[in-house]
């Protein structure tokens, strides 16, 4: 074992891996390796989070890109779901006591869509059966029989008042403004003239008989509204009749399809009281031409907004689709597609749904308005889903990083797992902004298991400073970025890599080739005895080398390969570097590798460009003076050194002091500089490089 004290030997800096070792000639050979090695950690926790039903144990899974923090999750999440039971269908139906005010409708798994069905149907059966209701011969002859009855109750009041003014030679005539009572003479109305050449007598005993039919006029016309209004009252039992005959057997017919759900037969009452009530937009409406080709939009609008109030708006649906229909393909923002196996006409288990663009309208689903003769209304059928309701019963898959990029995402999303119901609001309400009257609909009940994504950073501030975060995610499941590299797992990782050429469809790996890999996953880790875990990394170089094998014409991938590979992404990487080189060796910049010189060193400074890392080489200076034992960093005087450096300096200060100056002070003072440096330094390994100056 070397020692500490002992220079590093070559052979230690490179740790080969033997494909003599490696039982194997091709992966195509190697049963492949479904799964995530060297977490075992957090498949422990993946599985205790995900197994948890209470409340509030919701899981964060944290880890570097590339681990497969989503492959395992989603595995072990499915697996999961499949043993659960289908959660309840979710739709909205038509608040007829106020409008604004839409209900949530929860069914058994599959049946919102067979209501949505049945009360289309209802509807078109109702607009068939209602008009030949109304037009036919019984009902025309009630009409008539009402009429009639009016017609001659007025008749016959005004004709006993008729006979009354004959008597007394008066005559009851209809004039523009009404009923009048006038005198006649031999069948004729008397003109105003005559009337006043008459005989004094003769016209006081006319005004005194007129005076008194008057007031039976009079009372004849006060009871005139009343008949009209009876008539209405009798016509409007009439209609009501008429509808209910003619929309019952079809409303039994539907509740009977629906016995067993009591929510839906309240619903059908509440939809048989409301077409009696407004049985007129059923019946078709009679309009001048005119008068029609002005008011045709109005009215097909409000036609349509009457015959929308019955229609079901099904939010989430887990009846299967349709098997000669291809659905279509989802937008981005709506995530990924539930593709769960159909049994018996439902979706098999609990929902898993990634939501790939978490905004708030995609989390908790958004109210959606339509243009109509130039304003914007909306109504219960515009209501759409978001992620929450799609996954409600199950999991919901997020990557934090996205969701705290939204705007006001995380809060919607933290108020409604804290709450456990899901309000559909937009933003501008959320802040008290809006003015226009919107929709209120009903809160939906809320079950769902979140599982966060992200890196270890974000999880840590949000514990520090979310007071509902560490309350309502309470498992954490930690993705480390190495593992130990010995013999059984070197024989995984070849397996895992078998699994990656049959995923992608490449060609297999020789063992020389695996052993590279293996190789190089160590070298990616920065560690001779551990291997890197991110096998988004690994991936990647195994299609680069099944492309160069393309290139070359082979039907394997050996370690020629796979060396090809990593040196063309380091080409493709490698212009600055090799610019830096290029300027050393033309003596911009000034190295001195031969000889010696008093208080200067040469230093390698790391540069990380994206995943590409190289070092430059820099001189670094010190100038010792008669002072006062002070070291001055040029670097941190004028703010180029970087906290962990400036602290090495002083740790190098108390160094000196403790060596040198124990007993008497020194008086000299010290002053270092990274020559031709013009950028940051940091790091603790600079600040020993100044102590060898």
């Amino acid at each position: 074992m070397t020692k500490p004290t002992d220079p590093l030997p070559p052979e230690k800096l490179f740790t080969r891996c033997d494909p003599d070792q490696l039982s194997f000639k091709t992966t195509a050979e190697l049963e492949p390796l479904e799964g995530i090695l060297g977490q075992d950690r957090a498949v422990q926790a993946i599985r205790f989070g995900i197994g948890m039903r209470h409340n509030d144990y919701n899981l964060f899974v944290l880890g570097e890109e590339g681990v497969g923090k989503y492959t395992l999750v989603r595995r072990f999440v499915e697996e999961q779901a499949a043993k659960q039971p289908i959660p309840n269908d979710w739709c909205y139906i038509h608040n007829f006591i106020e409008p604004h005010k839409p209900h949530a409708l929860a069914l058994p798994p599959g049946k919102a869509r067979a209501l949505k069905i049945d009360m289309e149907h209802l509807v078109d059966e109702l607009q068939s059966a209602i008009p030949a209701a109304f037009e036919s011969d019984e009902y025309r002859n009630q009409v008539n029989a009402v009429e009639e009855e009016f017609k001659e109750q007025h008749e016959k009041t005004f004709k006993a008042l008729q006979n009354k003014a004959e008597e007394r030679s008066l005559a009851l005539i209809r004039t523009p403004v009404g009923f009048a009572l006038a005198p006649v003479r031999d069948g004729e109305v008397i003109n105003p003239k005559t009337f006043n050449e008459l005989p004094e007598v003769e016209r006081e005993k006319f005004k005194k008989d007129i005076e008194e039919l008057e007031g039976e006029l009079q009372e004849a016309l006060q009871k005139l509204p009343k008949w009209i209004k009876d008539q209405r009252e009798k016509l409007r039992a009439l209609n009501k009749g008429i509808t209910e005959f003619a929309v019952g057997h079809l409303i039994e017919e539907t509740k009977a399809r629906w016995r067993d759900t009591p929510r839906v037969q309240e619903y059908l009452e509440a939809v048989r009281a409301d077409v009696i009530e407004n049985v007129e937009d059923f019946l078709p409406q009679e309009q001048g031409e005119q008068q029609q080709a002005l008011m045709a939009a109005a009215r097909m609008g409000a036609r349509g907004a009457a015959f929308r109030r019955y229609q079901v708006n099904v939010l989430v649906d887990h009846a299967c689709p349709e098997p000669d229909v291809t659905p279509p393909a989802l937008p981005a923002s709506q995530g990924e597609i539930d593709d769960r196996d159909c049994a018996e006409g439902t979706l098999a288990g609990a929902p898993v749904i990634y939501e790939d663009h978490p905004t708030q309208p995609n989390l908790i689903g958004r109210i959606e308005h339509m243009s109509q003769l130039g304003t914007l209304v909306t109504d219960f059928t515009l209501i759409k889903s978001g992620a929450l309701h799609r996954a409600n019963g199950g999991y919901l898959i997020l990557d934090a990083r996205r969701v705290l990029t939204q705007p006001y995402a995380w809060e919607t999303l933290m108020r409604a797992v804290r709450a456990r119901r899901v309000r559909i609001e937009s933003a501008a309400e959320s802040m008290g902004w809006a003015s226009t009257t919107t929709l209120e609909p009903e809160l939906i009940p809320l079950d769902v298991k979140i599982v966060l994504l992200g890196e270890p950073e974000l999880y840590y501030l949000l514990n520090a400073y979310d007071p509902d975060f560490k309350d309502l995610f309470k498992v954490t499941s930690d993705f480390g970025d190495r593992m130990d590299r010995d013999e059984s797992n070197t024989q995984q990782y070849a397996r895992l890599v078998g699994a990656v050429t049959r995923k992608h469809a490449l060609r297999p790996l020789d063992s020389g080739g695996v052993a590279r890999i293996i190789e190089h996953a160590a070298r990616l880790v920065e560690d001779a005895e551990k291997l890197t875990t991110k096998m988004g990394d690994i991936e990647d170089l195994v299609r680069e080398a099944d492309y160069w094998a393309g290139e070359a014409g082979t039907d394997t991938i050996t370690a020629e390969y796979v060396k090809q590979a990593i040196d063309a992404k380091i080409y493709r990487s490698d212009r600055i570097r090799e610019r830096i080189q290029e300027e050393i060796q033309r003596g911009t910049y000034v190295i001195d590798t031969d000889g010696t010189r008093v208080g200067e060193i040469n230093g390698l400074a790391v540069y990380m460009l994206d995943s590409f890392a190289f070092g430059r080489p820099s001189r670094i200076s010190c100038l010792v003076r008669l002072g006062r034992g002070e070291v001055i960093d040029i670097e941190r005087e004028v703010d180029l050194g970087g906290p962990l450096h400036s602290k090495g300096v002083l740790i190098l200060s108390s160094y000196l002091a403790s060596r040198f100056t124990r007993h008497q002070p020194l008086s000299l003072s010290a002053s270092l500089v990274f020559e031709q440096s013009y950028s940051g330094v940091d790091g603790d390994s600079a600040s020993s490089t100044e102590l060898y100056a």
